[in-house]
């Protein structure tokens, strides 16, 4: 692992990404002036999450106060989401609309399932408060808003001790003049109470998502906003005078003040930011398709590079679909499953074998950990067959107690089920591959794409470790390895641009379509992002994109459709439904020609290009192959434990090839090539895994 002594050298403009995870936190320091990258990874510590982060940029041989641009990615918000310890909550909408957030969709994704659950709103319907006032879909007030009425219902809140407030009125997404005076309301009598407001995070139309949205940012808000605060004031103590982003769910950054109010844009920031780190692997190595692999300690997620774009999303349902809530913002398409190094491995009733999404997390951790912990997980399967090191995790740092995984494998696995330690073991692994599957199939084969078409790039600090048999069981051609897989979403954050997504809901048919009004609102979403940036990045480093979402008139659901500067040069709309019809066939092998299309909202993306760390090649006078050490490893196929190369990662050369079984150990991460797969080492240092077809 890259380190070096800043004191010798003096100040140096760093830039600093953290990303914080449930089990581990990585950063990763790029050092302006020499173009290197620096590495540090600690375990999280969950009741000050910002000594965790203090610790690894130590590591990293950084410190805050030579950093001059910080970037944070962490898994806070949608950890409490999940975990439901947000704050007390209440929510003001309109009258005659108090149980839209309970009633939902109305949807039954599995119908014969007799012990089906409905999602469970984050507010109770006791903490749900009705409003007198009414807008029309075109902005107009048909009830004016009871001012009066608002304030005894703030009195109410002061003595429920709510300390947080979500406001939704029907159709505030064209016009917020009634949510903004409520707005206005709440804090002058509540002072103190987190206020959202649903036309700031949402304005599209579809209501009861809009509810959930604002519902969602209000209730993590105070412990967001609180945990933002107490970094704030902890990098000031430590004489941090740089520029403070926040990774967003869409890949871009943002800034502190506005990740304190809409928080939620923040929910997937950790995911988003190893995606961003996949294209630009795959810009690299000058990939079109991939799937961005991602397994930590906690969860495994996976999202897609298509055409050599980040596949995007309007909405996500925190939980998943049968059960879970919908957030409508956009955002990168990522999956997520509760599969990681720490996922605990249990006997259920009926006597099956299960692997998560329980965690042991970085307290008290996996039993080899030594901190505690007694349940097996999957970390300790790896280490009892060989795949990890007791005396090299964590580059040394780390010591693993092997005898004592081995007792707890023994105990609650192998001894019940009435199999041998090491069955045990290989069982927890394959089963975890299994459930990660699942997740790759979520964003490709139910997307429409086939996984067969892609490589994969995994990362991580236990995908390398599993990567292969993912690739295997999906057939997946080949696997592609970055450097640095352990630290790889703290890189992606250093991918990362500042950006801004704005969506506004206009229905308006393809034909006889007014370009110049179209054009018109385009530029005021532009203009309000240009206004954003341009206080941070130069007008000349700003893009814009432009998208629409389309449908066939009757239609339900819609498809995000690109706008090329052809559409408004040419004005046509012909031209504009012909690009749709391209679109919906690409998505879902069919399309209708003859049929009329219609504009349901409109899409604008401002970026502000920043500046980011060139990939390095490895040393081109390095030509001296490393001479592997050795080490007993079990693989399924060989139904033992064979005779395995183990090498540095550190010492390979550019062009080098590996058959397997081999491993490539390096500080926060272990590769497993299994029989017949074969290595070759990128001019980057990427390992490039060809998986054999069996």
């Amino acid at each position: 692992m890259p380190m070096h002594d800043p004191a010798a050298s003096g100040p140096r403009p760093f830039r600093v990404a953290a990303d914080v995870g449930g089990t581990f936190t990585d950063i990763v320091a790029f050092d302006e002036k020499t173009g290197g990258s620096f590495y540090g990874k600690t375990l999280t510590t969950p009741p000050e999450l910002v000594r965790g982060i203090l610790t690894g940029v130590g590591k990293a041989g950084a410190s805050v106060a030579q950093t001059k641009l910080f970037l944070h990615g962490t898994t806070v918000g949608i950890n409490t989401l999940l975990e439901r310890t947000g704050a007390k909550t209440a929510l003001l909408t309109t009258r005659g609309f108090r149980d839209v957030y309970e009633i939902g969709r109305i949807n039954r994704p599995e119908s014969y399932n007799l012990f089906f659950k409905k999602h469970q709103p984050l507010i109770q319907r006791s903490l749900r408060f009705e409003v007198t006032e009414r807008m029309n879909a075109a902005g107009g007030v048909l009830i004016a808003l009871d001012e009066q009425e608002l304030t005894a219902t703030a009195a109410q809140l002061r003595e429920l001790g709510v300390e947080a407030v979500a406001i939704l009125f029907l159709h505030s997404y064209v016009n917020p003049a009634h949510e903004l005076k409520a707005r206005e309301i709440i804090e002058a009598h509540c002072p103190g109470v987190f206020v959202s407001a649903s036309h700031e995070l949402s304005k599209e139309y579809r209501e009861y998502e809009r509810t959930s949205t604002v519902a969602a940012n209000a209730y993590i808000g105070p412990r967001i906003r609180n945990y933002l605060c107490e970094i704030q004031a902890k990098f000031a103590s430590e004489q941090f005078t740089g520029s403070f982003f926040v990774v967003q769910s869409n890949g871009g950054l943002f800034d502190l003040a506005r990740a304190q109010r809409e928080c939620i844009r923040m929910l997937e920031s950790g995911p988003a930011a190893g995606v961003i780190g996949a294209k630009a692997v795959c810009d690299r190595l000058k990939l079109a398709n991939a799937i961005a692999f991602d397994m930590g300690g906690t969860t495994a997620k996976a999202g897609v590079v298509l055409g050599g774009e980040v596949l995007m999303a309007g909405s996500i349902m925190v939980g998943g679909y049968a059960e879970g809530l919908p957030i409508q913002i956009p955002l990168i398409d990522t999956q997520e499953v509760g599969t990681g190094g720490g996922s605990i491995a249990r006997i259920e009733e009926g006597g099956g074998l299960r692997v998560g999404p329980q965690s042991a997390g970085a307290s008290p951790g996996p039993v080899c950990y030594d901190l505690g912990g007694e349940l097996p997980t999957v970390t300790d399967a790896n280490l009892v067959l060989g795949r990890l090191s007791a005396t090299n995790f964590l580059g040394g740092e780390m010591r693993l107690n092997t005898r004592k995984a081995e007792q707890a494998l023994k105990r609650d696995v192998a001894e019940p089920m009435g199999i041998s330690m090491t069955q045990a073991a290989d069982g927890i692994v394959r089963i975890a591959a299994s459930t990660m599957s699942n997740v790759v199939t979520r964003v490709t084969t139910e997307r429409g794409l086939d996984a067969g078409d892609f490589a994969m790039v995994a990362y991580g600090g236990a995908g390398p470790l599993h990567a292969c048999i993912v690739a295997r069981e999906l057939r997946i051609p080949k696997v592609i390895i970055p450097p640095a897989p352990g630290h790889f979403s703290a890189y992606g954050m250093l991918m990362a641009d500042l950006r801004w997504d704005f969506v506004r809901t206009w229905f308006k048919p393809v034909n006889g379509l007014e370009f110049d009004e179209l054009e018109k609102l385009f530029q005021e979403m532009e203009n309000e992002g240009l206004a954003m940036l341009q206080q941070s990045v130069k007008r000349s480093h700003i893009a814009c994109t432009r998208a629409a979402d389309m449908r066939y008139v009757g239609q339900e659901h819609s498809v995000t459709v690109e706008l090329p500067a052809t559409v408004f040069s040419k004005r046509d709309p012909a031209r504009l439904k012909a690009h749709f019809d391209r679109e919906h066939m690409k998505r879902y092998e069919f399309n209708a020609p003859r049929e009329p299309a219609e504009i349901v909202s409109l899409h604008s993306s401002i970026i502000g290009r920043m500046p980011k760390p060139r990939s390095q090649p490895l040393d081109p006078s390095r030509r001296k192959k490393p001479v592997p050490g050795r080490r007993k490893v079990y693989f399924t196929e060989a139904t033992g434990y064979v005779d395995t190369p183990v090498y540095a990662r550190s010492e390979l050369v550019a062009g080098q090839r590996i058959p397997g079984p081999a491993l490539i150990e390096e500080y926060a991460s272990t590769t497993v090539i299994f029989h017949g797969d074969r290595l070759e080492v990128s001019e980057f240092g990427d390992l490039v895994i060809t998986i054999a077809r069996i």
